[in-house]
């Protein structure tokens, strides 16, 4: 038996077309009933892979008219993977950290809270492929006879990614995939030219003071085992060693010193090799509220920061990201409130914008009513009262709507909205709010609050068609306001 056709890359996102295609001229052309089979692996990590609890799905396809057989495994991998919702803590040893305390299922926080860096539970997954046949040597065999000796695949890292239809595929030999290089999508100096985070978002982005937010990207990944480097061919270890922020006040002076944010255990991070796939994909708190209390240079020169940068360095020091910059909000829209949306993105991961000029929020009430009773009918004579009868409320439900509002916007961001459009996980992302005391009154609901987007069209302007850029989308909360029932 043979595999004819595999994905051509170990590392991918789930959401496309995950195809192998397996062969045995000799057993099809000369048996019965056969089948060709196919044992689903699916792991945290890579030495597990094809260990028994590993295994989640048994598939079995008849050849085709080509006498091979065609395995599409998608619908099955799509299940094991899914976005990172909360912080982590990693086999009880390294914890993600919001205001220097610690993730714990008694201490729970999201992760765009996060204060440097997180690993992940479910975005990346391991997996891998036992292939066999079954059949019978006689039309009249009730016994089927299949390999001892299994065919195993490679093993493959797959991410919470989607691929649209128009991604272009690279082919080889008749082996599909998509280059992750191509797209900047891994950390390194490939194609001369830097990689990016995982993400859509342009390399300028802006925020308020008290907003959250993180960056995600792709770490120890290797050509030989994963088909892609992170870190420059220099590197040692294939990691982000650090993150680099540099403050900048108006001038473009930078203040103080650049805030060195090191991948360790202690900043929740890792740091050495290993092969677990909940290290593979990891997020880093950059936006100006996750670096509040922690870093004394940033506590220090906050005030006068007009934008600050980041850039991504592998463990020989050498850059490895382009550099990103936040652009901080300043009170050039007084009067507005600004509303700062986070959304689930192409590639499993979380983008951010902050809209900051005029917005609306109303409430939009369905009521159904009753007509009750006036005065008491069931005491020893007749009373009237005055807060009895006549048409009531018997249920009240209310949505809460918003309407928002962009700046003027570049072409860029006019296609990075699109994502915005598109996805299926949209939230409200609250700002920091220093005059309440989390610790003592908690952070559930107060952060993140689950939105849908009910705007139902979108134009990609251009500044050629439309001068100057500018969007307005409609929000809706997801919960109904309570009233008290009846």
């Amino acid at each position: 038996m043979i595999i004819e056709q595999k994905p051509l890359y170990k590392t991918l996102p789930v959401g496309q077309d995950i195809i192998f295609t397996v062969s045995d001229n000799t057993i099809v052309a000369n048996n019965f009933n056969v089948k060709f089979t196919a044992q689903v692996f699916v792991a945290d990590d890579s030495s597990g892979v094809f260990s028994t609890q590993s295994l989640v799905a048994t598939l079995k396809v008849t050849p085709n008219n080509k006498g091979v057989g065609i395995f599409s495994l998608e619908p099955i991998l799509e299940s094991y993977v899914s976005p990172q919702y909360q912080g982590t803590d990693f086999d009880g040893v390294i914890y993600s950290t919001y205001k220097g305390t610690a993730y714990s299922d008694d201490n729970p926080h999201p992760i765009h809270l996060i204060d440097k860096y997180s690993n992940n539970v479910n975005n990346t997954k391991y997996f891998g492929i036992s292939f066999n046949i079954e059949y019978f040597t006689s039309a009249t065999s009730t016994t089927p006879v299949s390999f001892n000796k299994p065919i195993l695949s490679n093993q493959y890292l797959i991410f919470n990614g989607i691929l649209n239809y128009d991604e272009v595929l690279k082919v080889s030999n008749g082996n599909y995939g998509f280059n992750l290089n191509a797209d900047k999508l891994v950390f390194n100096d490939f194609y001369g030219s830097l990689g990016k985070f995982l993400s859509n978002a342009p390399l300028t982005q802006y925020a308020k003071l008290t907003d959250y937010g993180t960056f995600s990207f792709l770490n120890f990944l290797n050509t030989g085992t994963n088909s892609f480097q992170v870190g420059t061919d220099n590197a040692v270890i294939n990691m982000v060693k650090y993150i680099l922020v540099s403050l900048y006040n108006s001038s473009g002076t930078l203040l103080g010193s650049a805030i060195q944010i090191d991948s360790t255990f202690t900043n929740g991070g890792f740091n050495n090799n290993n092969d677990n796939s909940q290290t593979r994909l990891m997020f880093f708190g950059g936006f100006p509220a996750n670096l509040d209390g922690w870093s004394t240079d940033w506590d220090t020169h906050k005030a006068n920061v007009s934008y600050y940068t980041l850039q991504a360095f592998d463990d020989q020091d050498e850059a490895i990201s382009q550099i990103y910059t936040i652009n901080i909000i300043g009170n050039s829209c007084k009067g507005f409130e600004s509303i700062r949306l986070t959304w689930l993105n192409q590639y499993g991961t979380w983008d951010y914008y902050t809209f900051k000029k005029k917005s609306i929020k109303s409430l939009q009430t369905n009521r159904t009513t009753y007509t009750q009773l006036g005065g008491t009918w069931n005491k020893s004579r007749y009373q009237i009262n005055g807060y009895k009868g006549g048409k009531k409320n018997f249920r009240v439900n209310t949505k809460q709507l918003i309407t928002v509002n962009t700046d003027f916007v570049n072409e860029a961001e006019a296609i990075w909205f699109e994502n915005l459009i598109n996805s299926t996980d949209v939230y409200l992302l609250n700002g920091y709010d220093s005059d309440v005391n989390d610790t003592r009154y908690g952070i559930t609901n107060k952060y993140v609050e689950p939105i849908t987007v009910t705007t139902s069209s979108y134009t990609r302007k251009t500044k050629a068609n439309d001068k100057l850029i500018q969007y307005t989308f409609q929000l809706e909360k997801t919960h109904n306001k309570k009233a008290h029932s009846v």
